[in-house]
């Protein structure tokens, strides 16, 4: 089951923005985070929960969408995401805590998915304007990453890395999202 999961765990960034995510379920994708191992348990991590349309934008105009994809500029409007979650450190706990991100960014985008909502975790951020917008102290708190929930509303697939090489992810022409992955026999060092 879990490996059904990971699969089903990709990076979307086309979404049906009115579908709403209700508060109390990014509450419970947080909740998940809350259980995490922690580096030395300091559990320095805090989140930030945005689901309303004003906020939304305030979030969306500060992130930077698919590098790769050179010729788009991410979700057009009616395909953005309809809710975030900004993970924090608390600098008063501690600080550079990637390692804690990952592992409660990973968590919270895996409960995502078992519940049918998928999501991007976005590290290209505005952050000044981000922390501005929606009066976050950067003096208490760095911003580390916002991770952008909503239904999909696009196919992302999984495809062999070709003779190539490649690992870029593209669109093909049926503007399917794919995504090369290396096969496990490339991954295992004997």
């Amino acid at each position: 089951m879990i490996k059904e999961l990971v699969i089903k765990n990709r990076s979307y960034r086309r979404f049906n923005e009115y579908e709403t995510i209700k508060s109390e379920v990014l509450y419970e994708l947080v909740d998940l985070a809350r259980f995490t191992p922690s580096s030395v348990n300091f559990q320095p991590l805090r989140f930030k929960t945005v689901n309303d349309a004003e906020n939304n934008l305030k979030v969306f105009e500060t992130l930077s969408w698919a590098g790769l994809l050179k010729d788009w500029n991410g979700p057009s409007e009616g395909e953005r995401p309809s809710a975030y979650i900004i993970i924090l450190t608390d600098l008063s706990v501690a600080s550079n805590m990637k390692t804690d991100v990952g592992i409660a960014a990973q968590t919270i985008m895996l409960g995502a998915a078992e519940k049918g909502i998928g999501g991007c975790m976005l590290g290209s951020i505005k952050r000044e304007i981000l922390a501005e917008s929606l009066g976050i102290n950067l003096d208490r708190y760095s911003i580390d990453l916002v991770l952008a929930l909503g239904i999909p509303a696009e196919e992302v697939r999984i495809v062999d890395i070709p003779e190539n090489g490649a690992t870029a992810y593209y669109r093909d022409e049926n503007d399917v999202h794919c995504v090369p992955k290396r096969s496990l026999d490339d991954l295992i060092i004997q």
